[in-house]
């Protein structure tokens, strides 16, 4: 398929994209077509790496973009990798111009807590 212009772009955490390719996939499944190489591919991916449930892991995004020094794209990888210690998240910030203390850390990671129960 050829792409000639994109309408409209969001940033989504692997939790929402899991969901949407298995609603692709009962779609296809339903109407009897043939599920290609790529889309099984992808929806292994994702089931394989995904962590939490799609209302969790936007819920997570929204409470970290409330903080100081976020930005979306950091929101969503944490939301993906949902890492546990604070080594985890200073890699996560690693090419910021930026240091943070480990309140702001331990506070990123209380957040990621209650997003895995």
């Amino acid at each position: 398929m050829i792409v000639k212009q994109i309408l409209s772009e969001e940033m989504l955490t692997l939790p929402e994209v899991r969901g949407a390719l298995h609603d692709i996939m009962e779609e296809r499944l339903n109407n009897e077509e043939e599920l290609g190489y790529e889309l099984r591919k992808a929806i292994n991916h994702a089931d394989m790496f995904s962590k939490s449930s799609p209302e969790k892991s936007r819920e997570l995004v929204n409470k970290l973009l409330e903080l100081e020094k976020m930005k979306p794209e950091i929101a969503i990888r944490i939301a993906d990798i949902m890492p546990l210690t604070r080594d985890e998240l200073r890699s996560l910030y690693a090419k910021e111009r930026f240091t943070l203390a480990d309140e702001e850390l331990d506070q990123m990671l209380e957040m990621v807590e209650e997003a895995m129960d």
